[in-house]
């Protein structure tokens, strides 16, 4: 297959050389080394920009449900502490994994959990003992590889440079994923979020037992194979969600649908219990409903930012059912 797509903005000199250093012959990378390229290359890494990325301030590129602040975080605390089921909360750590801010989702929010940190990205991930591991938006930001039908069978997306132009070709499978349907139309992209299900099995090695909350968003793999011919993947650039994944690299986010049914499959392979896919709005309503009744009742008589954010965080036109919580435990 020739080039499908083709950059449309000029690539900066030092993103050319960090392609070059990592690039195989040809000048070229698989998509997912292109997407761990602009998101997370010490240099010129989207992630690594010493930046405000997300909010509604100017120059930021989206906003997520830590965006609401301490509303989401009392949110969180809450249900994690209903979801311990008896336990005492101030018997374990709660750790956020992939946190945007320095100090978390309950930065300002009294929590009854032992201690709170956070493992920024890049940071190695390391848990041990009692802990609450939580995470947003955290496996939807791994890298993906793309996969296309052709008339000889599946093909994998890569990144070419020529020049000062990056462009998207296909190429042969090396290792093809024995998920992939064996008859799909010809033309149909499959974006597979295997990087998730790497970080997913990292996490769940470390000696920690606890509860495990993602708040994220995705779709089972039955819904990728057939509902979505062009993929799920997208750009993020100043609260514009676009499909021109090769511009702009190392300044716009990029992302896609995880698969629950992996990461469902591998919180059982590691000892989880009670694992529990919910929608946000589900989830929140059921083990958050002390916290969210306070909020109603103090402030009835007003609308309120509290009110407002949540609003935001239930409500099924906003974020309510956009996202969805996968959490579980293992004892």
């Amino acid at each position: 297959m020739g080039s499908s797509s083709t950059s449309s903005t000029p690539l900066p000199a030092a993103f050319q050389a960090a392609f070059q250093r990592r690039a195989a012959p040809g000048n070229r990378l698989t998509f997912a080394e292109f997407m761990a390229l602009a998101l997370y290359d010490e240099q010129v890494g989207y992630y690594r920009q010493p930046r405000q990325r997300v909010g509604y301030a100017p120059g930021t590129d989206f906003f997520t449900a830590s965006t609401s602040g301490p509303v989401f975080g009392g949110m969180i605390a809450a249900a994690c502490t209903t979801l311990l089921n008896g336990e005492n909360p101030a018997d374990y750590d709660f750790v956020e994994i992939g946190a945007e801010t320095e100090g978390g989702v309950l930065t300002d929010v009294p929590h009854p959990f032992a201690r709170s940190r956070v493992i920024r990205p890049g940071d190695p991930t390391t848990l041990d003992g009692q802990c609450v591991v939580f995470s947003n938006e955290l496996f939807d930001a791994q890298p993906f590889r793309r996969f296309v039908r052709q008339s000889d069978g599946w093909r994998e997306l890569a990144v070419t440079l020529e020049g000062a132009e990056l462009s998207e070709t296909s190429i042969p499978l090396a290792d093809p994923p024995p998920e992939l349907p064996s008859a799909a139309p010809e033309g149909y992209v499959i974006d597979a979020p295997l990087a998730a299900v790497a970080l997913l099995r990292e996490i769940t090695a470390q000696p920690w037992h606890g509860l495990f909350v993602a708040c994220d968003y995705g779709k089972t793999w039955a819904d990728l194979c057939t509902n979505h011919p062009t993929g799920t993947a997208r750009s993020y650039h100043r609260h514009v969600q676009g499909n021109a994944l090769l511009d702009q690299p190392g300044e716009q986010d990029l992302t896609c649908h995880i698969c629950w049914d992996w990461l469902e499959a591998i919180l059982r392979q590691t000892g989880f219990e009670t694992v529990s896919l919910e929608s946000q709005e589900a989830f929140l309503v059921k083990h958050a409903a002390g916290f969210i009744q306070d909020i109603a009742t103090a402030e009835a008589a007003r609308f309120s930012e509290r009110k407002l954010a949540l609003m935001q965080l239930l409500h099924p036109a906003h974020l309510g059912q956009k996202f969805q919580v996968l959490h579980a435990l293992r004892r």
